[in-house]
């Protein structure tokens, strides 16, 4: 006979995850995702720009003095031929997605710039006033909306609330006007058109006014480029500013709610402590979305105010790109707004592991 057999249970071991931290694989899902992001909006703005009536033959080739219709549209064949745009749609867009592998953005139709030349020249005053757009959106909003929770229910929330949906549904372009209106032409105060004054001879290095008058040791660039940059800023800041309003009273209501604050003010903590050490952190990951998102909003702006200022910006390039049937000058513009708006919300996620670490787990 056998002996009796002995089953020991034990208890299994987790397995051990691969891939490495959460940090690690978020990034590389982030990073796998911009290709196809890119690629997604190279084609849409591929085809909407030669579905849309008019071709940049019929632009470049127009009328001219003493010529007859036929020798106008004999030109515009031979600028079509000239351009590819007499090749079959598909085949220009493998052409496009062939350059586009190979980082060639192409160059413009309309004085053969290259475009990212065009990019690095545009790209970084278009950035100068999103982030200043951002900032003084995130000051202005996050004071006014947690101001309106902690006086929730009195006049002060009410006032706010009134002031931040009145702000919030003004279109950019309609705030441009105004204050183009009020403060450049009735007062006075502010210019309203362009970056910088012609009489500074102002000549680029890296094309960021405020790195360039460091390295230039041009402190003379500073406050004029302040100048310039309010007004353009504040119309863009202005609309995003009642949205946060809502969202950071939103949040910070909702977390006062919470049972660990609760627990704060049975232990005797104070109400600013609590709300300084509790409520504003834990309420930030909301507004943080909500930042990440309304950044492509403001790029989107950036095109209207752009325009309005006569900033010269990406916002410009596109305007008159679509005007002219500039088919690369839009793509590339197009890409790099996307790039952009895909890097802020990778920027995004990653700060969401540093307000809450138990992102990180895992």
């Amino acid at each position: 006979m056998s002996a009796p057999t002995t089953t020991t249970t034990r208890r299994a071991r987790p397995a051990v995850r691969p891939g490495g931290s959460g940090l690690t694989r978020l990034i590389v899902r982030r990073l796998l995702a911009v290709p196809v992001v890119l690629l997604v909006l190279a084609t849409l703005v591929f085809l909407a720009m030669r579905l849309i009536p008019g071709s940049a033959a019929t632009a470049l080739g127009g009328a001219g003095d003493g010529l007859s219709s036929e020798q106008i549209a004999q030109n515009q064949q031979r600028i079509a031929e000239s351009l590819g745009l007499d090749r079959p749609l598909l085949a220009q867009y493998l052409t496009y997605l062939g350059d586009l592998a190979r980082l060639d953005l192409g160059s413009s139709f309309f004085g053969g710039n290259d475009v990212l030349g065009l990019l690095g020249a545009a790209l970084p005053a278009t950035l100068e006033l999103t982030v200043a757009a951002m900032g003084i959106a995130v000051l202005i909003g996050g004071v006014t909306g947690l101001v309106a929770a902690v006086y929730r229910g009195t006049w002060i929330d009410t006032l706010i609330r009134a002031v931040g949906t009145v702000s919030f549904s003004l279109p950019w372009f309609a705030l441009g006007v105004l204050s183009v209106v009020v403060f450049g032409v009735w007062l006075g105060w502010l210019p309203v058109l362009g970056r910088l004054p012609n009489s500074l001879g102002y000549e680029p290095t890296t094309n960021i006014v405020l790195l360039d008058a460091i390295l230039q040791n041009r402190p003379d660039l500073v406050l004029p480029w302040i100048a310039h940059l309010i007004l353009p800023a504040t119309t863009l800041a202005l609309s995003m500013a009642g949205f946060i309003t809502r969202i950071v009273r939103a949040s910070v209501l909702e977390v006062r709610g919470e049972d660990f604050v609760r627990t704060a003010r049975m232990k005797g903590m104070t109400e600013n402590a609590i709300l300084l050490r509790h409520v504003l952190r834990n309420s930030a990951l909301p507004i943080v979305t909500v930042l990440g998102l309304q950044f492509g909003s403001l790029l989107g702006g950036a095109v209207i105010t752009e325009t309005v200022f006569a900033y010269p910006g990406v916002g410009g390039m596109v305007v008159a790109g679509v005007l002219q049937r500039d088919y690369p000058v839009v793509q590339g513009a197009a890409l790099a707004i996307a790039l952009l708006y895909t890097l802020v919300n990778l920027a995004v996620d990653l700060f969401y592991l540093v307000l809450d670490p138990r992102l990180r787990k895992g």
